[in-house]
């Protein structure tokens, strides 16, 4: 069941979210979406480094020392 409160912008343009709202977040950064004359705001989930482990898998023929090979192989794998 959606939830709703009318709320003025201040002369900066900001809103203030209700704290019950924002509870469950674990970011103050936010993505805003306009749909037309809507606006979403989305939460950014922080992703901790450790979930990004042999997330990518790359060809073993890649020179990780030389950027301008590492460049290129990452750009054929987001061809796929």
């Amino acid at each position: 069941m959606a939830e709703i409160v009318v709320k003025e912008l201040d002369p900066q343009g900001r809103i203030s979210i209700p704290i019950k709202w924002r509870k469950g977040w674990k970011s103050r950064r936010l993505v805003l979406v306009r749909h037309g004359s809507r606006i979403e705001v989305i939460p950014i989930e922080s992703t901790p480094p450790s979930d990004l482990f042999d997330s990518i898998e790359i060809s073993e023929n890649v020179d990780f020392i030389d950027p301008h090979s590492l460049k290129k192989t990452l750009l054929e794998l987001k061809e796929r």
